[in-house]
């Protein structure tokens, strides 16, 4: 896309997406109609507890993508059968091809105002990029944690995500406030599609998506 500003509501499902490994329905969350995102074990390919983290669930929506800023307003809550592990993953992907794709992804159980202890307070924002650099492999190789960051969020409030994206560089943003700053990025830049991600144990809400080049 080029010189493109595009805004969904998201009270309805955009014509032409495509859930892959979610579950997708419209609902009213806390003042406001928005896309309701499941985690779908019985679509997802691989075992529980080991290859459903990182993985390509999401919502991919119809938008060609590559550089440039990408907003969500996301809810994110936990499941009755969420697993221990579970923090109401949500967020969004991006570049997303036939091989691969980036994310930025919100761990509202790991925010700052459940005063959680460390490392879990350095880990609200996550960057990864799917199939090599899901978030195992960046915290073993980058103990620093330069990949994931600490945010001043809770689960159940909407949560403003923006990206900022520009070939290696990637800066993510919650509620107006940068939190994130990646100068080198795992994946080569490339044009692909947006996805409104969750993962396993995840009842998330997406509202107002704005793109722009």
């Amino acid at each position: 896309m080029s010189d493109t500003a595009l805004f969904f509501d998201l009270a309805t499902v955009p014509q032409g997406s495509k859930a892959r490994s979610v579950e997708v329905a419209t609902a009213d969350k806390v003042g406001r109609t928005a896309l309701s995102v499941t985690f779908n074990e019985r679509t997802a390919r691989g075992t529980p507890n080991i290859d459903y983290i990182d993985m390509p669930t999401f919502l991919e929506l119809p938008i060609e993508f590559e550089n440039g800023e990408i907003s969500v307003d996301i809810l994110g809550e936990l499941r009755a059968d969420a697993p221990d592990y579970a923090r109401a993953f949500a967020g969004i992907a991006y570049r997303i091809t036939e091989t691969g794709f980036e994310a930025v992804y919100l761990r509202p159980l790991n925010g700052l105002r459940l005063e959680p202890h460390p490392p879990r307070s350095r880990r609200a924002v996550q960057y990864f990029s799917y199939p090599d650099w899901r978030f195992e492999r960046l915290r073993e190789q980058y103990p620093d944690g330069r990949y994931e960051a600490g945010a001043d969020i809770r689960p159940g409030e909407w949560i403003e995500l923006t990206l900022r994206i520009q070939d290696h560089h990637v800066a993510a943003s919650v509620n107006g406030e940068t939190v994130l700053e990646i100068t080198k990025a795992k994946s080569p830049p490339s044009a692909g599609r947006i996805g409104l991600f969750v993962d396993i144990g995840t009842q998330a809400y997406f509202s107002n998506l704005r793109i722009s080049s």
